[in-house]
């Protein structure tokens, strides 16, 4: 799916409206009314009316004030007592599950089935109606070709075996992205996400062409500290943050700053860290005869090992991740901050409510909203330095080999990894993980693996172009220094 889209664009547009109206100090006396501003009378609807486009706009105004729509009690409840709850809050935790579901917003797609196209051209050779072989397919009055439903078993052969290109495959998004069947469609049609069976990779909520899934959100309480003084603020930026605005990294700094950030920390050298520690592990635990070891940095990776392929579980690095090394280097040296990190990712917003070092999680979206709600163009911005010791490799974490390619760094002998990458979680990836499990061994002794193809570069919630975002963490790496030793 390409994911400039009007759904994605809503979305963005939503976080930008709240975060102004909360460094406005206006969130509760103005928030009811966007849905009406957004859709005014006399307006063009996307759905029915008017009216059911404003219900799917509050809900989405709900879910970006931290609420799941699955807890909702009463709909007559305005979106500024939403608001006053929200900043009442106690602490930064996401509601768990992090992820919610819109069912006002969900289509209720029909069940992924093959469809004959009037491209048919009802050929003598017929082969679709031959290679069936539940006998669902027969020509029609008009002589072209047809799929009985209830005979159908999705097989797929007639789309395979047509000359003419003239069966297609309707997909149910959502369920076509999930890389481990975790949604599934209820009684009424509409989706339901098994959160036993969930990773928090955001892939659904990606592919979702009605933006019915989306991720509670802590930003208007982030914004909310800020904006008050109640405490400084420490802000943590994943690797990936770098390759998602049209600027140096230098310029990066000077916007969150003017944001309101006391201090920057770059989420790189934590990075460091776990590549070094991953280091010594593999070494010692090949010494020891182990047949191979997977990284631990990917929480949607983890999720799927516990939940789907819990063979493997010995076999994943008991190293902490980036993100947790770097929260303890911030509350050692900034221990009265609020630490929050910025993160391309809807599994690291999980991750953080097990981890009582990290205080908040704000998406690349949600910290591009906040920039736009400043008025503030990271390209225009002054470069300011920051004292990091992050170095090139640190800063390849997000692109797919990058923890491998760091890890071989801090090894004084590299030839000892034999790597193997798995670049984004499918379900024929999760298989291969399953056999693997279940036999004990791989093909070689290092595996890294990715939930989103590509690396973090690629996560659910960046902005950028992949393939622009990992140009510009390469130029970043180049630039960077190496590590000093090997282990």
């Amino acid at each position: 799916m390409i994911y400039d889209n009007n759904a994605t664009r809503t979305r963005r547009d939503l976080l930008i409206r709240i975060a102004r109206l909360t460094y406005d100090n206006r969130l509760q006396s103005n928030i009811d009314r966007i849905p009406i501003l957004i859709r005014p009378k006399n307006d063009t609807s996307l759905r029915c009316c008017i009216y059911k486009d404003r219900a799917v706009l509050r809900y989405r105004l709900m879910v970006n004030l931290g609420f799941r729509i699955e807890n909702e009690t009463d709909e007559l409840v305005p979106l500024s007592e939403y608001a006053q709850q929200c900043l009442d809050r106690p602490d930064g935790r996401s509601v768990e599950p992090v992820l919610t579901l819109i069912e006002e917003a969900c289509s209720s797609c029909v069940q992924a089935k093959y469809f004959v196209t009037n491209a048919c051209r009802g050929c003598v050779a017929r082969p679709c109606t031959l290679n069936c072989p539940k006998k669902a397919i027969s020509i029609g009055a008009q002589g072209q070709a047809q799929i009985n439903p209830e005979l159908c078993v999705n097989c797929g052969l007639c789309l395979k075996v047509c000359p003419y290109h003239s069966i297609i495959r309707i997909p149910v998004p959502c369920e076509e992205a999930c890389p481990v069947q975790a949604i599934e469609k209820k009684g009424s049609g509409k989706a339901h996400i098994d959160f036993d069976k969930c990773i928090y990779c955001g892939k659904c909520m990606r592919e979702c062409p009605f933006g019915a899934i989306m991720e509670t959100s802590q930003m208007v309480e982030l914004i909310d500290i800020i904006r008050s003084k109640k405490q400084k603020v420490a802000v943590m930026i994943a690797p990936a943050v770098a390759g998602q605005f049209v600027a140096e990294f230098g310029q990066l700094v000077t916007a969150l700053i003017k944001l309101g950030f006391e201090t920057v920390i770059e989420v790189a050298q934590g990075a460091q860290t776990t590549a070094l520690n991953e280091a010594q592990e593999l070494r010692h635990r090949l010494a020891e005869g182990a047949p191979f070891m997977t990284t631990s940095c990917c929480p949607s990776y983890v999720q799927a090992v516990k939940k789907h392929v819990p063979a493997l579980m010995d076999k994943v690095s008991a190293t902490p991740t980036p993100l947790h090394y770097t929260a303890e280097y911030a509350a050692k040296e900034y221990p009265d901050f609020v630490r929050v990190f910025v993160s391309p990712c809807i599994a690291k917003r999980q991750e953080a409510n097990g981890d009582d070092l990290v205080d908040y999680v704000i998406t690349c979206e949600e910290l591009g909203a906040m920039f736009a709600a400043k008025n503030i163009d990271v390209a225009d911005c002054a470069h300011t330095e920051i004292n990091s010791t992050a170095s090139g490799c640190g800063r390849g974490f997000p692109l797919s080999g990058g923890v491998t390619a760091a890890v071989k760094q801090y090894l004084e002998n590299p030839d000892i990894v034999k790597p193997q990458i798995v670049n984004g979680l499918t379900r024929q990836s999760i298989k291969l993980l399953k056999i693997y499990g279940t036999k004990g061994i791989a093909p070689n002794n290092f595996l890294e693996v990715m939930a989103c193809e590509g690396g973090c570069v690629n996560g659910p919630c960046t902005m950028e172009n992949p393939a622009l975002a990992a140009r510009r963490i390469n130029d970043l790496m180049n630039k960077s220094s190496r590590p000093e030793s090997g282990v």
